[in-house]
């Protein structure tokens, strides 16, 4: 007998869990589908643990810090063993977790990987099911560049079941995962080198940040080849690499990590069957309500492939659930959407950069070294903070910051740009002293204006 529900969820990451469990609340028959792991691409191979591997690598710094504030600190050393089972651990309690909520909530689970059979129908672990709707919501798989010696790289999925820290790696990218990873493994103690295509790490962030972040990395130990690319990858001995780039540079490394982009993850669904339009790029296509080609099939997350973060695509899947079965038709707004990167430093942004702002904007901006490196001695750790506000309505229109704790910042002053505020609105708000987050409401010197002068011109 075929199972039937009013909503079918293909892929159990942060876009369909909170779809069906918020679907199975409102009393729709769901069922949702799995076949790698609950929680998805960042509670497994992404933001979470990587962001726990952030953290690890920043207690190098934070040792040689100390000797500054009068602790004694000798012989610290890591075992890359111990960090890897204690991240596992919290991974595959977070994972139970994401499960747990969806049987708790009544979804029917399904431990495996589904595909279209037609435009009503899924083949599920060797059963089929049909459903009033079906829900796309399998998120993206990293891409390898086709150079010669290509197999011999590694991508990001890699990274986190390595047995052991690469004493060299080779990262070729310079992305989020490119320059995230960079910080992790050269806090760990690794050589890094990074070869990236554009002229400053971080394509499409304010050309600020961009080259804070390069000066932050070179001070990090980090090699940075920009404006370079790779051209070849041959194995060496056991697990040498010699890697050539175009610009006829050589490297040679224990590791070569291709981070180079994710695309759709669409391989395994049979769109064909079901009718379902892809972009040239695979993406799916959808609509202003989350509906593709075929009305009653939906996509959410990164396999539309437009914004892709972790907090859009839970949004996403909670809208959907309220639109299709809570009778409150809603959508979420791509506009403002804050983000960091968990390099080290990180690097935290919301709004538009300088770069793309309305001429007449104006700029306001900081660079500081942070109270504790006062006594640390860390003279090369600095915090840049940067106000974008429009030149005819006074609106905060874009906060960049790099530097410790920026994540935490700027998602409060996401707020204040969601609901508006102006630069008015910032000087009037007391700072709370002695922070680095008191330098926002503290801006009083506009630094230049965009198409226009700078600060000190007639």
């Amino acid at each position: 007998m075929v199972q039937q529900f009013d909503l079918f969820v293909i892929g159990g990451g942060s876009a369909g869990v909170r779809l069906g469990r918020i679907a199975a609340g409102y009393g729709a028959r769901v069922g949702i589908a799995e076949g790698r792991f609950w929680g998805g691409t960042c509670v497994n191979i992404g933001c979470v643990p990587k962001k726990l591997m952030v953290m690890a690598a920043e207690y190098r710094g934070a040792f040689d810090d100390a000797v500054g504030f009068g602790w004694d600190v000798n012989g610290h050393t890591h075992d890359w063993t111990r960090l890897i089972s204690a991240r596992n651990r919290e991974i595959e309690r977070l994972a139970e977790i994401y499960r747990h909520l969806l049987d708790r909530s009544g979804a029917v689970v399904f431990d495996d990987y589904a595909r279209f059979s037609d435009p009503h129908t899924v083949e599920v672990g060797g059963e089929y099911v049909r459903a009033d709707r079906i829900v796309i919501a399998t998120g993206a798989v990293p891409t390898r560049l086709d150079v010669p010696g290509g197999e011999h790289a590694i991508v990001s999925d890699d990274l986190f079941h390595l047995t052991d820290r690469p004493e060299r790696i080779v990262i070729i990218g310079s992305g989020y995962i490119a320059v995230e990873f960079a910080s992790v493994f050269a806090g760990l103690g690794s050589h890094v080198e990074l070869v990236y295509r554009q002229p400053m790490p971080l394509r499409g962030f304010d050309p600020d940040l961009r080259s804070a972040l390069a000066e932050a990395m070179v001070a990090n130990g980090i090699i940075l080849h920009p404006s370079a690319q790779l051209a070849r990858i041959e194995p060496l001995t056991g697990n040498r690499r010699a890697v050539a780039l175009t610009d006829g540079t050589q490297i040679n490394s224990d590791c070569v990590l291709m981070a180079t982009g994710r695309a759709p993850n669409v391989a395994r669904l049979r769109l064909d069957r079901a009718g379902v339009a892809v972009t040239p790029s695979g993406a799916i296509s959808i609509d202003a309500r989350y509906q593709t080609s075929v009305p009653h099939v939906f996509a959410l997350g990164d396999v539309t492939d437009r914004l892709n973060l972790t907090p859009v695509a839970t949004a996403e899947g909670h809208a959907l659930a309220d639109t299709l079965f809570g009778g409150k038709a809603r959508h979420v707004s791509l506009a403002n959407v804050p983000t960091a990167v968990f390099s080290i430093p990180p690097v935290a942004t919301v709004g538009v950069g300088e770069d793309t702002a309305p001429s007449g904007s104006r700029i306001f901006l900081t660079q500081f070294t942070p109270m504790r490196h006062s006594l640390s001695g860390r003279k090369h750790r600095r915090t840049m903070m940067k106000l974008v506000v429009d030149g005819d309505s006074d609106v905060v229109i874009g906060v960049h910051m790099i530097g410790e704790d920026s994540p935490e910042i700027v998602q409060g002053l996401a707020v204040a740009m969601t609901a508006g505020a102006t630069k008015s609105d910032y000087d009037r708000t007391l700072g709370i002293h002695p922070t680095a987050a008191e330098e926002f409401v503290t801006l009083r010197t506009e630094t230049r204006v965009v198409g226009g002068r700078s600060a000190g011109e007639e």
